[in-house]
This record gives C-alpha cells, structure tokens and sequence, in this order.
C-alpha cells in the first residue's frame, strides 16, 4: 500500500528514500531538484550493480539539464504524437501481414512467437532502416542490454560490446550516406544541435534498436494473457470497437506492470537541495527512488479496482512511462502498436482462446522486463 516516504537499503548498505504515494512519486520526476545526473558522477561510488544500458551516465534517461535537452532534442521530432501518426499505416500493414502467416498456417500458434515478439522487431526494422539484422541477434542484444542486476557483469559483455558497435558503425554508415530513416534523422539532427559525445549518441542509437522491441513485445504478451484468461468480455468488445482499444490500450498500460520489479529497483535520483516531500524532508545529496508501480495503485489517485471500468478514461495520467523532462520518448509508438496488434487481432479472431492456464505460464525473467516465454493458443 502507498504511504509516506521512507528509508530502505540498496543491497550495498547505501540509504535511499522510498517514494510511492502517486502524487509524491509525480513530484519527485517533475521537480528539477531531483537530479539524475549526480548519482553517476566520475567521482561518485557506483550505487547500481547493473550492466543494463539504461544504467550507463551515457545513457538519456541519466542525464540533466543541456545534457539531457541536446540528446532529447536530437531523437525527440521522431517519435512525436504527429510522427507516429503517419507510421499508423504502416503499422497496421505489419500486423495484417503476422495475422494472415498466423491464420494461413493454422491453429495450434503461439501468439508470443507468432504476433508478439516479430511485430515489433519488423516495425523497428523498417523503421531505423536495419532489414539486415536478423531477428534472432536483436533478440540477444535485447536481452543482455537490458540486463538485470541478478545476471552477472560477464554474463552479456560480448552482446553488449556488439550491439555498441554495431550502432557506432551505423552512426558513421548513415553520416556518409543519410536516408529517410529514423538513425539518419536523429544522427543529423545531433550533429546540427552540436555538444553531443559521441559516447551518449551512440548508447542512444543502441537503445533504440533493442528497447522497440523489447517494450512492446512485453507488454503485447502481457496484455494478451490478461485479456484471454482473465476479461473474456473486454476481448470481445475490442473486436468490434476500434475507438475502444485507445481507452483499453491506457488502462492495460497502467494495470500491468512493464518491468519486473522483483529484478531491479527504480531509478535513483539524487536531491540537489533541501525539498519538502509527503511530510518529510529530503536533505540535499539524499537518494530517492519511485516506486511506479505502487503509485500507479494509489487509491487516492485511482479509487476503486483496478480492473474495473477497462473501457473508461484513466482519472489521471498513468506513470508507466514516467512524467515530466524524463517522460518516455517512444511511448507513442508504443501505444500505436499495442492498439492496432490488439483490436486487428481481435476482429480477426474473436474466437481466441489459450490451451493452457495463466499458472502454467512459464515466463521470460532477468532482464528489467518479464512476459511469457510462449503463448500457445487456438481459435
């Protein structure tokens, strides 16, 4: 249950303040005295025991201030609501081509390995101009970049050292022969905003050719189990609504959870001055992290059950992708996928059912992520 700030342990003894009321947790990722870059300062112990490329200081999601708005300004037009507004169509496209292969080939199917997991591999595709990786090494890369602290430091360095050499190579292909594409796009735009190192531009790229897929695979699997075993009357409605699957779309984002929580705590953020939160003060050089998923259940900001009212606009903004400066650069596409793989699915075949029980799931663990490894079903 969601209460006031409180002090907890990292594994390492380090002290962190804990916040999980909702309207905390929106202060503290909103509030500029709570800053990302200080926690990875050069001469600041290290406090995150991970090899993920989320934790690296190059990484955007650690960085403040100039920093922060060069790198957010150079990939941000890509993936603006009017941006992803145009990739619609084409989106949908991909999704129709899975389901005829998946209808064309015939019941039994599995709905990860069929539809969940090469949809957004096929849109990061076309989308970032990379036709010539195969799906089986993004999927290595993704699954090491975004490691969790449970997996050793050696486990994924050779994948890891690939995938960033892979994107510096692809910096320095499309500077010499730029397309249309996303990569050509950001790379250009981060050379014209100048003050970028190369070393953050590249952590960038590399991101964006895993993180697609890993996003929207987890949450299309995740959404897929809830809805066929648990909201049978909202798989129907979806098949014949397609206005419907927005509202949808944003109440299973905020339902379920993206990350697994057991695997890896949440960003930690250092105060920069004395600030007043939930009734305690957090002193300047204090750490804090958020707990998303815990603010996202706060009754106070979200009455009633959550699995109630499916088809009813959210009261106020879920956090599943953050708030504020920090705010999830590629959400919109995100959405954009999930609603057009759940209702085209839907309306295709509204018959959908799993042969096998929610408690038999075997699931996808020690990356920051968790979904089903497989999902076998039949229509």
């Amino acid at each position: 249950m969601p209460g006031p700030p409180r002090l907890i342990e990292l594994p390492n003894g380090t002290p962190v303040w804990l916040v999980t009321r909702y309207d905390d947790v929106h202060q503290v990722l909103t509030n500029p005295c709570f800053g990302r870059s200080p926690v990875h300062e050069p001469d600041t112990p290290p406090v995150v025991d991970g090899p993920s490329l989320l934790d690296s200081r190059e990484a955007i999601g650690q960085q403040d201030g100039d920093a922060h708005l060069r790198l957010r300004r150079a990939v941000g037009r890509a993936f603006t609501p009017r941006s992803v507004e145009h990739m619609r169509p084409w989106v949908a496209g991909v999704v129709d081509q899975l389901l005829d292969e998946l209808v064309e080939k015939g019941p039994p199917a599995d709905l990860v390995t069929g539809f969940a997991l090469p949809l957004p591999c096929m849109v990061i595709h076309r989308l970032l101009a990379v036709d010539g990786v195969p799906t089986e090494r993004l999927l290595r890369w993704a699954e090491h970049a975004f490691a969790g602290p449970a997996v050793t430091q050696d486990a994924g360095d050779r994948a890891r050292d690939e995938l960033t050499g892979f994107a510096a190579a692809l910096i320095t292909q499309r500077r010499s022969a730029p397309g249309d594409d996303v990569v050509s796009r950001v790379v250009r735009a981060a050379d014209n905003e100048g003050g970028i190192p190369e070393a953050a531009l590249v952590n960038l790229i590399a991101t964006m050719v895993v993180g697609g897929h890993d996003t929207t695979m987890t949450m299309l699997s995740n959404a897929l189990l809830y809805l066929l075993t648990e909201q049978p009357a909202a798989w129907a409605r979806l098949a014949v609504d397609e206005q419907a699957a927005e509202v949808l779309t944003e109440r299973l984002l905020h339902l379920i959870p993206l990350n697994d929580h057991e695997e890896r705590p949440g960003r930690l953020l250092a105060a920069t001055a004395d600030v007043r939160l939930g009734g305690v003060t957090i002193r300047a050089g204090d750490l804090v992290t958020t707990d998303r998923i815990a603010a996202n259940r706060d009754p106070a900001a979200f009455p009633g059950s959550p699995h109630d009212g499916l088809f009813t606009p959210l009261p106020k903004p879920s956090l599943v992708f953050g708030a504020g400066r920090h705010y999830c650069l590629g959400t919109w596409l995100a959405r954009a996928e999930l609603q057009l793989a759940l209702h085209r699915l839907a309306r295709r075949l509204p018959a959908l059912n799993l042969t096998v029980t929610a408690d038999t799931i075997e699931w996808r663990r020690g990356t920051i992520s968790r979904s089903p490894l497989h999902l076998p079903a039949t229509w």
